[in-house]
């Protein structure tokens, strides 16, 4: 029953992020300032969130709220803003992953460049309170 129940929620997420459909939800419109600035004008927040808002990210993940992966602003919370993470960070986005944040795998993006990828980590980790 257990391997059952596995392997449906494999198939549903990979029905669910596996997806070329493109979905033009706004990434972020709530989250664009902090308690202690305006992000709108940072080039890094601009150029994430829009990665963001053309890729399928949105599927599993949203700013706020955990989806079928973490909120953006709970991972923000996890890693310090530095290159290193964003490199590391970047390549989980390509590459996919699983177990930091529970058993369901992170499907990988190996059509996304790793600058891409560094610049969608970039507006991930600004959304740290």
């Amino acid at each position: 029953m257990k391997k059952y129940l596995v392997s449906l929620s494999m198939l549903a997420l990979m029905a669910a992020c596996g997806g070329k459909e493109e979905k033009k939800e706004t990434a972020a419109a709530p989250a664009a300032t902090t308690a202690s600035s305006d992000l709108s004008s940072n080039p890094d927040y601009v150029k994430g969130l829009e990665l963001i808002g053309k890729s399928d990210c949105l599927t599993c993940h949203k700013v706020s709220d955990k989806v079928i992966g973490p909120s953006y602003k709970d991972v923000a919370e996890k890693y310090e803003n530095t290159e290193e993470n964003i490199a590391m960070l970047a390549g989980k986005i390509i590459k996919g992953g699983q177990g930091v944040w529970g058993n369901i795998p992170m499907t990988p993006h190996p059509a996304i460049t790793e600058d891409d990828a560094k610049a969608m980590v970039k507006y991930i980790l600004l959304l740290k309170k």
